[in-house]
């Protein structure tokens, strides 16, 4: 790779050379092999200069080299051609494409092209960006004694790619020339990092569950095999993926496929897979991550091989989801019988729990049924309950007293809060389903 130079460079005697190490690429297409014959005759003229190649079979076809027919032109001549070493793999011809997440590795020689030795070489190399300057390698404590003429001193250096955009390997040597004049060398060898893949997310909330699709597409030339595509939940959430369905003696039985995890492949240009992903609010926190009122659910963690198994790893940007509603007071169910029996009273114990940080109440609870009117049940007793002021970030228990009125499974709702100091109705415990038994 060539590079700019901060001076002129006919009067420095050191240069560097950069040549990035990277796996050589698959080339899969077959050539047709070329026959000096085929200047002069055919396909068909030349089967009638050497019939016997067409008179025997295949297995003794194999290795005869006077058959010119075009048919004969894919076969391996030699034993070692076998490997396919000299045909299928090609070394890399330019600097070629740098992607984000993959690991910059570089071949840096600095040869000294001058008829004398130079002596107390110090080199540096370093990645600059937009950002920031990151040091590769630094010999100020420990220099090159001596390059001899025509000689070289060779390393490598490595970085682990973490910025769209414009890069900067700059290479830079202080040294002793033949003269004993103290000379600095800069040069500047410029690339340009690209985005890999595109991460396009939906969000979707199914009453207390959150969905997240993660799409991902392919952006390079080259197919990717995704090793892993992990989702890191926030604090206060659970993620489970969610797959296609397996039949019961997939999942019963342990598999290979238990051990070894095959790697999901994103075709090149342009290929897409989908991730779903299934996120809960843990039991224990759910109450006070509402009162944070947070958005964050968390971020993805992807990491892939391409076709010869370079790696590259990326982390997405925090993703967010619809923000959780911060809501005054909650009001749940904290116990009921196993058995509710018709005509029978039985007792609810709710909890009403204050989630701001000032005092509320006091309040007033009442049962108003469903939106049509129809009871199937009655309170037994005071049809209002009166609660008292409830201290910031606080809950209290009580208890209400029904009576079903229709068998089978039936809805509990309509238990309504208000409070009487800031005549404020809240919303109504959502619906409850009870079985309603016979004696």
């Amino acid at each position: 790779m060539s590079g700019a130079s901060g001076g002129a460079q006919a009067n420095h005697s050191l240069a560097f050379r950069v040549m990035r190490l990277c796996r050589p690429s698959l080339h899969v297409e077959t050539p047709l092999l070329f026959d000096p014959a085929d200047l002069l005759v055919g396909e068909d003229d030349s089967s009638s200069l050497f019939p016997h190649s067409l008179s025997s079979d295949n297995n003794n076809n194999d290795g005869n080299e006077n058959d010119l027919s075009f048919r004969s032109r894919f076969l391996l001549s030699d034993p070692s051609a076998a490997s396919g070493l000299s045909g299928l793999l090609v070394l890399p011809q330019s600097f070629g494409a740098i992607y984000l997440g993959e690991t910059f590795c570089s071949y840096i020689s600095i040869n000294n092209s001058s008829n004398f030795e130079v002596r107390e070489i110090v080199i540096k190399a370093e990645i600059q960006t937009e950002r920031q300057r990151i040091l590769l390698l630094d010999t100020s404590k420990s220099p090159v004694e001596t390059i001899r003429a025509g000689g070289r001193y060779d390393f490598i250096v490595e970085h682990d790619v973490k910025e769209l955009g414009a890069h900067t390997l700059v290479c830079s040597a202080m040294y002793n020339d033949s003269d004993g004049e103290r000379k600095y060398l800069p040069q500047f060898f410029k690339f340009i990092v690209a985005n890999p893949l595109s991460v396009r997310t939906k969000v979707r909330m199914v009453k207390d569950l959150t969905f997240l699709e993660a799409c991902i597409e392919n952006h390079t030339k080259s197919n990717l095999y995704m090793d892993q595509v992990e989702f890191q939940p926030a604090q206060h959430w659970g993620a489970t993926v969610l797959t296609a369905d397996t039949s019961l003696a997939e999942q019963d039985s342990t598999s290979d496929k238990e051990i070894f995890k095959p790697p999901v492949l994103i075709k090149s240009g342009g290929g897409i897979h989908n991730f779903l992903y299934q996120l809960k609010l843990s039991v224990q926190e759910s109450a006070q991550a509402r009162i944070e009122g947070s958005n964050i659910l968390g971020k993805l963690q992807i990491t892939w091989r391409t076709n010869l198994g370079e790696p590259g790893r990326l982390q997405t940007q925090h993703i967010l989801g619809s923000p959780v509603p911060r809501k005054e007071i909650d009001l749940q169910v904290v116990k009921i019988p196993s058995a509710i029996i018709l005509h029978k009273p039985f007792e609810v114990q709710l909890s009403l729990t204050n989630q701001t940080e000032r005092a509320l109440g006091p309040f007033e609870i009442w049962f108003s049924g469903d939106a049509n009117g129809e009871r199937a049940f009655m309170v037994n007793g005071l049809q209002t309950l009166t609660l008292t002021e409830i201290r910031a970030l606080s809950s209290t228990d009580f208890k209400m007293n029904l009576i079903a009125t229709k068998l089978g499974v039936q809805k509990i709702t309509g238990i309504t809060v208000f409070d009487s100091i800031e005549k404020k109705t809240y919303e109504p415990l959502p619906d409850l389903e009870i079985f309603v038994d016979l004696d």
